[in-house]
């Protein structure tokens, strides 16, 4: 499965950026996400597909994610790895 995708940035978290389809652009962005968010500032349109290198996403989870809920929400790398349990004194 591949999917033109458009990726925002915040401009009020460094390094978070919200994955969206292109087609269908914010409309399945709930309202409260974009209130934290900010103005959404467009970065870049790609076409994505599985095995498509990203540099802080897996392009498969990516395309799940926009599949199932209609956006992927990419977070800065600190709260990302906190989430996750990769972060901290392991």
């Amino acid at each position: 499965m591949k999917r033109w995708v458009e990726i925002y940035r915040s401009p009020r978290k460094p390094e978070m950026y919200l994955y969206v389809d292109k087609k269908r652009a914010l409309e399945d962005v709930p309202e409260t996400l974009l209130a934290g968010f900010g103005e959404p500032q467009p970065v870049m349109s790609l076409m994505l597909e599985p095995g498509r290198k990203l540099a802080r996403a897996d392009a498969v989870q990516v395309l799940a994610q926009i599949s199932a809920q209609g956006f992927y929400l990419q977070m800065p790398p600190g709260v990302a790895d906190i989430l996750s349990g990769k972060g901290g004194d392991d």
